[in-house]
């Protein structure tokens, strides 16, 4: 295995090629997408690039479909598993991070118009009631299977956070 450096993005692949099995990029790109993409963004470019890296560094075998479009199937290796299993285990330093445009502009608002809070209010209170709407549904479908129960953990955190910030936003929505 090579040594090169493993960034969050790194244990995204990782991660998700672990649960799901083999995968595309395309694959990556759509399983993140109804998964930790709800609430770690990065560029998708980089589920395209990432693998190929991985791969070279031995943590990701890959198999080229011999006919139609040729794509790249990579499967994660023995030694993938283990520096997954490693980095769970160890501490996360980093506080939780939270970059929200909405909170800038509530930073900076003060050099805006006065209605700008309102606005802002309203728009926020139907972007967490839409996005706590597709969360329950998520509860719904897959909160009684078994095999999801831990992958529901992070969901119950995401589900906490949005009727936390549609509190405050209708708090705000009421003062301005």
């Amino acid at each position: 295995m090579s040594s090169g450096r493993l960034s969050t993005t790194s244990y995204v692949v990782l991660g998700t090629i672990g649960l799901r099995g083999p995968s595309t990029p395309y694959d990556l790109k759509r399983a993140v997408g109804h998964s930790v993409g709800y609430f770690w963004s990065f560029p998708h470019a980089q589920l395209y690039s990432e693998p190929e890296r991985l791969e070279r560094m031995g943590l990701l075998s890959v198999e080229t479909e011999q006919t139609g479009r040729r794509r790249k199937v990579y499967s994660i290796t023995d030694e993938g598993r283990e520096a997954v299993r490693s980095w769970l285990a160890g501490p996360t330093h980093e506080h939780f991070e939270m970059r929200d445009i909405a909170e800038m502009k509530l930073f900076f608002h003060e050099l805006g118009e006065p209605g700008n809070i309102a606005n802002l209010a309203r728009e926020q209170i139907k972007q967490n009631e839409e996005r706590i709407a597709v969360y329950q549904d998520m509860q719904r479908r897959f909160g009684a299977e078994p095999k999801y129960a831990r992958r529901m953990i992070p969901l119950r955190l995401g589900l906490e956070m949005e009727q936390a910030a549609l509190r405050f936003w209708r708090q705000i929505a009421e003062e301005y």
